[in-house]
């Protein structure tokens, strides 16, 4: 019961004057509120250690309060503040924290204000943007009553030359670790299982994932964005993501070894998450991202999303194993939801190439689906040496479908309900080629394999 919060922080502050240096939590219990990152400090967690965040309601202070924003209007509460985290650093430079001890969140709260309003699209709540005076003034009370709490384990804004290494997150809030127009950022060796998103990378330049193993049943594990929670269009990019592995297994049972399936479906109802994603917030776009050597274990698959302007362009995504998964394997999107200020344009995606993937065990329902707009086909995309191996059974009258763009929904697989095909879904995309693409079902499937709307193929 004892807080260590004003011990860390005083030592941190002492390092900073001194020029920079290593605070060290030795092994043991150490509970603590909101810890303030400084630059040229490396706080390193050592074997045996347990940094846990403290609860309001039960040790007797508060995380540190979400700072304003004028630009939270477009992205949701999370993205928007960082301070209220239970480790934050603010335009800092040269900092680490390092394991290989852990962070456990039990006082962090994984909600925000709005947490259960939905938009008529059937979109989640993502932010307050769009509800009426009524419903603002019902969530006022909600965004008082998230003073005090924390709702991430990592949160760092505009740092320069970052490492975070050989941690393990347990119950990491809304967001494990949220990195917002920071630059030349490392993430390397962290186990994160977690109760809501892993590995959040916003506006953020010259990035490595590396080696992460991250368990998400309820939401993202790792996941680019490029929002508008600084106020510019900043895009994402030069980002590598390599060796990692994502999953959607019960929470606490990746680190446990035991790799719980109690659990079905994530809040939006939907099955398991844990993927890696780009998207949706997008406004910034997306630019030299490469995904390669990972692994998908029960979980949604690789998901490449513009739906709030911007432009995604110049992605790789090779050697990537995806097992036991639980909606389309492949989910290319471009949509038309432009969430921002007035005059945010309709977004766009070309350049994408996806080869050497093969996917077992995937369930029928959602096939994999490249998605365009009519205004906004995606351009250019190649796949090359693609498996993809369904469950099948899906029914003749699944074929029969033929959903409409949707250009405002939510993106996910399921926006357009059963796919008309169990394999290879493309409409409106300007140059597609295709190389050593071979579809499987374990068991008969009615649908046809493929179905081309609006696509313009080239030849391999």
């Amino acid at each position: 019961m004892t807080l260590a919060t004003d011990t860390i922080n005083a030592a941190i502050v002492h390092a900073h004057a001194r020029g920079g240096g290593e605070v060290v939590l030795p092994a043991g219990r150490h509970l603590s509120f909101s810890i303030r990152l400084l630059s040229g400090v490396t706080l390193k967690l050592e074997e045996g250690c347990v940094l846990e965040a403290a609860d309001p309601a039960l040790h007797g202070g508060t995380h540190d309060a979400a700072e304003p924003n004028p630009h939270d209007l477009w992205q949701d509460f999370g993205h928007s503040h960082w301070r209220n985290s239970l480790i934050w650093g603010e335009d800092v430079e040269d900092v680490a924290i390092l394991g290989p001890g852990r962070i456990d969140g039990a006082g962090l709260t994984r909600e925000g204000p709005g947490s259960r309003w939905k938009k008529q699209d059937g979109e989640f709540p993502l932010s307050m943007a769009g509800l009426s005076a009524e419903a603002m003034a019902e969530l006022s009370p909600q965004v008082e009553a998230m003073a005090g709490l924390g709702n991430k384990a990592i949160a760092l804004k505009r740092a320069k030359r970052v490492r975070i290494e050989g941690l393990t997150i347990f119950q990491g809030g809304h967001f494990a670790v949220l990195a917002t127009g920071c630059e030349d950022l490392t993430l390397r060796d962290l186990v994160v299982d977690t109760n809501r998103d892993g590995l959040d990378i916003d506006a953020c330049r010259r990035v490595l994932v590396s080696g992460c193993r991250v368990n998400t049943p309820n939401d993202d594990a790792i996941v680019l964005k490029s929002s508008l929670a600084l106020g510019e269009l900043i895009p994402t990019e030069d980002v590598i993501i390599e060796h990692c592995e994502v999953s959607g297994f019960d929470l606490g049972t990746m680190l446990d070894g035991t790799f719980g399936r109690a659990q079905l479906v994530s809040p939006d109802q939907d099955r398991v998450t844990g993927r890696i994603k780009l998207g949706t917030e997008s406004n910034g776009g997306f630019k030299d991202v490469t995904i390669r050597d990972c692994r998908f274990v029960r979980s949604r698959g690789l998901a490449l999303e513009i739906v709030d302007g911007g432009t995604m362009e110049n992605v790789t995504c090779e050697r990537l194993h995806l097992q036991e998964v639980t909606t389309a394997p492949i989910f290319l999107r471009v949509g038309d939801r432009r969430r921002g200020p007035e005059g945010t344009p309709l977004g766009a995606m070309r350049n994408i190439v996806l080869r050497d993937i093969e996917a077992f065990d995937v369930l029928p329902d959602y096939a994999a689906t490249i998605a365009g707009l009519p205004d906004s086909p995606i351009q250019d995309v190649t796949l090359s040496n693609i498996r993809l191996s369904y469950r099948g059974g899906g029914p003749a009258e699944w074929a029969e479908r033929r959903p409409g763009d949707l250009p405002q929904a939510y993106p996910e697989p399921s926006m357009f309900g059963p796919s008309p095909v169990h394999g290879l879904w493309a409409r409106h995309v300007d140059g597609l080629r295709i190389d050593n693409l071979v579809i499987e079902t374990e068991t008969p499937d009615a649908r046809p394999e493929r179905l081309f709307e609006n696509v313009r193929e080239v030849d391999a």
